[in-house]
């Protein structure tokens, strides 16, 4: 089972969630992409709950702050990840996102709050076991530094290119590779 963990303001229903969904039902893997509260401990608690009530091998997914989560996980479960354009450190990047935010699902909007960006500070994990993960980052994220995710995994599989943007433009480039490094 592969369980997608998108990021800040999305939801299940994401592009990326969207089309990684096609690949895996085309490939008779099972796939989801859970819609997750805007609160960290909520979010965690949901995911670990997937994970825990699921009998069979799980690998992750998860873009930009999903990728945070994402990381935490996999140390806690000892699971494969693939990180897309992921956020190192949230709780200092979401502080421009502090007080109204949207949601990208519906354009509705929540409020973010200083003590989501603490929630968040628990989930960081020092040491990462590089081979579990498989890192895809470009360089024309105009939301994060790439370097940050390019430090955190100098062992990982990876792919930085030129260009692109945060959402990671031409994801499903990488559909098989991410296959691939799952062995699935």
């Amino acid at each position: 089972m592969i369980i997608y963990i998108h990021g800040f303001g999305s939801s299940g229903e994401g592009t990326k969630a969207k089309a990684f969904k096609e690949y895996f039902k085309n490939e008779n893997i099972g796939f989801i992409a859970p819609s997750l509260s805007y609160i960290p401990e909520l979010a965690i608690k949901t995911l670990c709950e997937l994970i825990e009530s699921y009998n069979g091998d799980i690998k992750l997914i998860g873009s930009s702050l999903g990728g945070f989560y994402s990381i935490y996980l996999a140390q806690k479960y000892n699971l494969q990840a693939v990180l897309i354009n992921p956020s190192i450190y949230p709780y200092e990047t979401l502080k421009k996102a502090l007080g109204y935010a949207p949601s990208f699902y519906d354009e509705s909007s929540y409020k973010f709050l200083s003590s989501h960006l603490e929630m968040l500070k628990k989930y960081s994990t020092e040491s990462v076991s590089q081979n579990n993960f498989m890192l895809l980052v470009q360089k024309g994220d105009e939301t994060l530094n790439y370097k940050e995710a390019a430090n955190k995994f100098p062992h990982a599989k990876s792919v930085i290119e030129e260009g692109g943007s945060h959402g990671f433009d031409g994801i499903e480039r990488y559909f098989g590779t991410i296959k691939e490094f799952f062995i699935l």
